[in-house]
């Protein structure tokens, strides 16, 4: 276990606690998804340049799936993590929680609801749907 510390982003600088604190929650960066390897980033980066640098990566990711390969995508053999981040899983829309691909493809298959970002064949198959 690592302790906490005072980092300064190697992005914009913004001094940050980064590490597991003393009462034994780990840090902040462990309710990301681990897809970033150690040479992808110098040294730790604060909580806004690494969730911008995760959305980055993501959304490359997402652009390369299409509906017959999103079933057998890496994001569903991630490890599971129940907290849902602003930005990657979903965003905000009138006050409604939209899920975005990146959610849908962790999840490893179509929940039949018609969600408007699903990564699936469901609109292909249910034209009719329009959102």
């Amino acid at each position: 276990m690592n302790g906490l510390k005072v980092k300064n982003c190697s992005s914009c600088g913004t001094a940050f606690n980064c590490g597991d604190s003393p009462d034994g929650n780990k840090c902040w960066c462990n309710n990301f998804p681990p897809i970033f390897v150690p040479s992808d980033v110098v040294d730790c980066l604060c909580p806004n340049c690494f969730k911008n640098a995760c959305a980055v990566k993501i959304d490359d990711f997402v652009n390369t799936i299409t509906p017959e390969i999103a079933t057998d995508n890496k994001a569903s053999a991630l490890p599971k993590n129940n907290t849902l981040i602003e930005g990657i899983d979903y965003y905000l829309e009138n006050g409604n929680y939209v899920f975005k691909e990146w959610f849908h493809l962790k999840r490893g298959s179509c929940c039949g609801n018609k969600c408007r970002h699903c990564p699936y064949l469901f609109k292909r198959i249910n034209t009719n749907f329009t959102n």
